[in-house]
């Protein structure tokens, strides 16, 4: 019995690490429906589900982009007249970073609809193809998926469902939308805090306590007058997050947010704001709205007490205007409520001093004194927004590819501003509004080094470096005047730095790095043989998002460079490669079960077969007869963890 039940156990072992084995990913699945729109003429809808964490590529895709979803339908004998596009729901549009341009995607759910008119002959049966590429945020799946529609002889109407269905795909972004509110309002939470630095709103502190503390015929009553200031400031700033999204809408907001003309007009707006926060002007609005407002909080009761929190709004506006602006841009990309929560968490950073000091006035004594320090808070905001403009202005450049602003001019610009910040912060620059400088405090000294430390840093990324802990800012890499680095044209050396006349047959040089490379698999095998090193295989795509990140961020660390230059063969296969196979070399995957007719199709129909896995970017280092040497890899932006998979695979291919 023990024997019986032990042989039991081993199978299933067995079968569960198999199961565990095989990555076939499949995040997207296609269904297919009729509707009946009378007098011959139907409606193709063409329904994708997405996976969880996955999202998928809408039709229009500029060139240079990812694959498009893109439909194709048999009619050869001319049953049918494709009537217009094909329509697709609605998709988030955003600026990829990666590709450098506006992209659509659909995450959960998409709907595309494709009208038809049929003609005599009374076809029944349509049948058609979607292209597609799929990715999350480690891989990419490049795929091809079959579609029948089944035409109905009498009427059915699925209207209702379909606008069910696009409700639904509506609701899925805006889910998708929210989970990005938290950090707006933490981001505008803290950039509260900021605000109440300043010398426009920190005096206002004492004064506003004070008041409420002497005007009370009671603390409790001053409690609670203070606790209804507080609220005001949060509606007040609320209302104005509110009249943002009312007059542009959600959607025109998270339009307007990736437009060349909306990053080139707050480009200029945070110029302005950070040139008068270094005091160059100030912005206040009209004196005549202040006074109106005074007369106002003077009459006492909730009515005053609402006015002398809009009086704060108005008085204070010349430090908080930028910040508020810069916020409401920020939450502008995201669209939906961002710029509402954006504004709930300003204002309630605002709130909560003047509440809490109203509560416990015995606070007031530990503030620090009004003086320089509060002029230096400000300078330094103005200094950060200067910076921060230039992102807009990159965004649009990149958008146009205009190249004005390519990836030296940005860090010369930042080295420029961060510069004189560290001058400022050192006392050796000074502005209109600052008093005398007789020393500098240790904690403005130690802001100081920081800050000429940062620009240190950034000094190597205008000969190439890739400056990792501002990625986000700068515009990439190979978006540079020299993308192998300053006086470089090549990087590294080896095998792969020899020039093109040496290239062995089909091989080629992969830029920046210029590591030898092969299309062709049967060839790159071949020289591997000739000059005895290890295979490795990387399947990839030209659209892979995560595989370009490897390379970028990855591949360039001196020892994983070091290995792919000198002691491996690398075979590039692109599993999106849209050129067809010759007509001989076309045939129907025993593993999938559909027809493979292009050389992406190939590859992943290859690697399917031998990996059980259809996910890019991933890696195999294998020896001369086919077989693994290591486990292979995939997606891992960790380069120590991805070199020592490197040595692993290249030592068991020595110890052979």
């Amino acid at each position: 019995m023990k024997k019986v039940f032990s042989l039991f156990a081993l199978t299933v072992s067995l079968l569960l690490s198999t199961a565990g084995f095989s990555q076939i990913f499949e995040p997207v699945k296609w269904n297919t429906e009729i509707e009946d729109l009378g007098d011959g003429t139907f409606n193709l809808i063409m329904k994708a589900t997405i996976d969880d964490g996955w999202y998928l590529y809408s039709q229009n895709v500029p060139d240079g982009g990812p694959i498009p979803t893109a439909f194709t339908f048999t009619n050869e004998d001319g049953a049918f007249e494709v009537l217009g596009e094909t329509l697709e729901s609605e998709g988030k549009t955003k600026f990829d970073k990666v590709f450098e341009m506006e992209l659509t995607t659909f995450t959960n759910e998409a709907t595309f609809t494709q009208k038809i008119k049929r003609l005599d002959g009374g076809v029944t049966n349509i049948a058609g193809i979607v292209d597609f590429q799929s990715c999350d945020d480690e891989k990419c799946i490049f795929e091809m998926a079959d579609l029948s529609f089944d035409l109905p002889k009498g009427k059915e109407s699925v209207a209702d469902k379909k606008d069910t269905e696009q409700a639904a795909d509506l609701d899925d972004d805006e889910d998708e939308s929210d989970r990005g509110l938290w950090a707006i309002f933490f981001l505008a939470f803290f950039s509260g805090f900021a605000a109440l630095l300043t010398p426009c709103v920190f005096p206002m502190i004492p004064l506003t306590v004070s008041f409420f503390t002497k005007q009370s015929k009671t603390r409790a009553v001053g409690v609670k007058n203070a606790i209804l200031y507080g609220v005001f400031i949060i509606v007040i700033y609320v209302l104005l997050g509110s009249m943002v999204t009312a007059i542009f809408g959600s959607d025109v907001l998270n339009e307007l947010s990736t437009s060349v003309w909306f990053n080139v007009v707050f480009f200029i707006l945070l110029v302005v704001f950070a040139i008068s926060f270094l005091g160059a002007f100030e912005i206040t609005l009209p004196q005549s709205w202040a006074n109106k407002v005074d007369n106002k909080a003077n009459k006492g009761g909730i009515v005053g007490i609402f006015f002398m929190a809009l009086a704060l709004a108005i008085v204070s506006f010349s430090c908080t205007g930028p910040i508020v602006g810069g916020l409401l841009v920020e939450a502008a990309s995201k669209g939906g409520l961002a710029p509402i929560i954006g504004m709930l968490g300003f204002s309630l950073a605002i709130a909560l001093p003047f509440t809490l000091f109203a509560i416990f006035p015995g606070w007031l004594n530990s503030l620090p004194k009004s003086g320089g320090w509060l002029n230096t808070v400000k300078v330094v905001l103005g200094f950060l927004e200067l910076a921060f403009a230039f992102k807009f202005l990159s965004q649009a450049d990149l958008v146009l590819q205009l190249h004005l602003l390519e990836r030296e001019v940005f860090i010369a610009i930042w080295i420029a501003v961060f510069g004189a910040l560290a001058l400022y912060l050192l006392g050796k620059i000074r502005l209109p509004h600052d008093g005398p400088l007789t020393h500098i405090s240790v904690g403005r000294l130690l802001l100081g080094l920081l800050t000429l430390s940062f620009v240190i840093y950034m000094v190597p990324g205008l000969w190439g470096a890739p400056l990792k802990l501002i990625s986000a800012f700068p515009p990439p890499l190979d978006y540079s005047e020299s993308p192998y680095g300053v006086g470089y044209t090549k990087l590294g050396g080896g095998s792969a730095a020899l020039g093109a006349e040496v290239l062995p047959d089909g091989g080629h040089l992969m830029a920046p790095h210029d590591i030898l490379h092969f299309y062709d698999y049967e060839k790159g095998l071949k020289y591997a043989k000739e000059v005895n090193k290890p295979v490795m295989i990387d399947f990839t795509g030209w659209a892979c998002v995560n595989c370009r990140k490897m390379e970028q961020n990855v591949w360039p660390e001196p020892g994983v460079l070091r290995i792919l230059k000198n002691e491996v063969v690398l075979i590039s296969l692109y599993v999106d490669e849209k050129r067809d196979l010759p007509e001989e070399e076309q045939y129907v995957s025993p593993e999938t079960g559909k027809k493979i007719k292009t050389i992406g199709n190939k590859w992943s129909d290859f690697q399917i077969k031998r990996y059980q896995t259809n996910a890019q970017p991933y890696y195999v280092l294998m020896d001369h007869n086919e077989k693994n040497l290591v486990k292979p890899e995939d997606y891992n932006p960790d380069a120590e963890a991805y070199e020592a998979w490197l040595k692993r695979g290249v030592e068991a291919f020595k110890n052979q």
